[in-house]
């Protein structure tokens, strides 16, 4: 088959030990992202089979339209930029598998924690610019944690503060409550509570319709002077514009941003990216090594069983039928 691979950007799928696997197929990596239906139309005009990484690139009907060859799409976790309707009226199968449980995120939100209340990157600038130290950190014994959403990644990062010597607050549905409250985790009694109390607040809520924008500037306007938030989540979990303005008026005093509005990040003017008080990294979350070989490992075997005719994972079975 004649597959894809999409928004490959460190060309890092040919030097994992997965890769060989689709050694009998004609493979194409590209590199660049885009989300232009008319570059991904022509980049994509004989395309079989496309490997997607997560939620990157939209998969909707005016594209699905303009690839006669495409029979199969694969994935890890949901898919809410694919239109699955689409693909099941172009007779294109959606193979859409659970993901892997990962501690990726979770490390990397509280080095992103550690980070910031130390001021590390501000403390290495200054190191490189000849200077000593330059600023005074906060420790994390004796704080308190706040965790938005305990599922896999937020009970990850609630262990962490727990380590640490935090007194670890949680905020969910009621089934994350009663499972924070059965580890041993304190309940806040509201979210008004859970932003005043925290000194470090991480979110860790998917992003769907009902989630958009959850977190509102009236929310961030309770939070302490010296309070961290933290987002490895998704950027549109807070309400747009908020963070910044936020930020400015000092409260929270920090954050720490794994995601943005607009990704890939490109334009230097970006607020977040302008401001002292904020670390910054380019959506790192799951993108580490072990964690990308079990991904497209998962991906590969996916690709290779429909090229069997035994297709794996399958979401819409009705799609075959349409072709």
């Amino acid at each position: 088959m004649n597959i894809a691979i999409l928004d490959d950007e460190f060309d890092t799928v040919r030097t994992l030990d997965c890769y060989p696997q689709l050694a009998a197929h004609r493979v194409t990596i590209w590199r660049e992202h885009s989300k232009d239906t008319d570059v991904l139309a022509e980049r994509l005009q004989d395309t079989e089979a496309i490997v997607l990484l997560r939620e990157r690139t939209p998969i909707r009907a005016d594209l699905l339209a303009r690839l006669p060859q495409l029979k199969m799409l694969t994935l890890n976790g949901p898919y809410p930029h694919v239109d699955l309707d689409a693909c099941t009226a172009h007779g294109v199968v959606l193979c859409a598998g659970k993901p892997r449980p990962s501690s990726a995120t979770a490390e990397l939100t509280w080095g992103l924690i550690i980070a910031s209340m130390r001021q590390i990157p501000q403390q290495m600038a200054s190191l490189k610019r000849g200077e000593w130290q330059c600023a005074l950190g906060r420790g994390l014994r004796g704080r308190t944690l706040g965790v938005w959403g305990y599922g896999r990644i937020g009970q990850q990062v609630a262990g962490f503060g727990r380590a640490f010597g935090m007194r670890v607050l949680v905020w969910s549905r009621e089934t994350g409550l009663a499972s924070a409250r059965a580890d041993g985790y304190a309940a806040a009694p509201s979210k008004q509570a859970l932003f005043e109390e925290s000194d470090v607040l991480s979110l860790h809520v998917r992003l769907n319709a009902e989630t958009r924008g959850m977190v509102t500037a009236e929310d961030l306007a309770r939070m302490k002077p010296t309070a961290l938030i933290a987002n490895t989540s998704r950027a549109e979990l807070i309400e747009p514009g908020a963070l910044v303005a936020a930020l400015k008026a000092g409260r929270p005093g920090m954050a720490a941003v794994d995601v943005f509005d607009k990704e890939p990040v490109t334009d230097l003017q970006q607020p977040l990216l302008n401001m002292n008080n904020v670390v910054c990294t380019p959506h790192l979350g799951y993108v580490e090594r072990d964690q990308l070989e079990r991904y497209y490992n998962d991906q590969f075997g996916r690709v290779l069983a429909f090229a069997k005719g035994a297709p794996m994972d399958v979401a819409n079975p009705q799609a075959p039928a349409a072709r």
